[in-house]
């Protein structure tokens, strides 16, 4: 098999993994989907070993990764602690993604969040991302002026 279709069913396939919920998807019907995608015979055995060569790639990708990611004690993931009771977490709250930006305590040998802080929607973390150059820019003057 040539590098040129090697590289396009890993991508096929890697695409439909990244795409599928993996609980419900067999290795058979990735293979399928992908033969129907590339209008390739990828039945042969020689077709089928290198797709589940990828399949298992990505998945031990997938655990490595998750293996790398912390959660707080009320399951949220965190994605970074900018001091020792602050922290940025994503968490779901009635069916939406919240960016949560707030403060934390100790109580029974857990760490909860306090009411201290702010949870964004993905629409009010787009603004503001989209908005940090003046932020930034506005930081800038005012320390100019100190």
């Amino acid at each position: 098999m040539d590098a040129e279709i090697k590289g396009r069913i890993e991508t096929t396939v890697r695409r439909i993994l990244q795409e599928s919920d993996m609980d419900e998807l067999t290795e058979s019907q990735i293979r399928k989907q992908a033969a129907k995608e590339l209008d390739l015979d990828l039945s042969q055995p020689h077709y089928k070993t290198f797709v589940k060569q990828i399949v298992q790639s990505f998945i031990q990708e997938k655990q490595e990764e998750q293996e790398d990611e912390e959660y707080d004690d009320e399951g949220n993931l965190i994605i970074c602690k900018l001091s020792a009771q602050r922290r940025v977490t994503i968490q779901e709250f009635r069916g939406k993604t919240l960016i949560s930006i707030r403060e934390y305590y100790r109580k029974d040998g857990k760490e909860l969040p306090s009411s201290k802080g702010i949870s964004l929607t993905e629409e009010q973390w787009s603004a503001l991302k989209k908005n940090i150059p003046a932020i930034e820019k506005a930081i800038e003057k005012m320390e100019s002026n100190i």
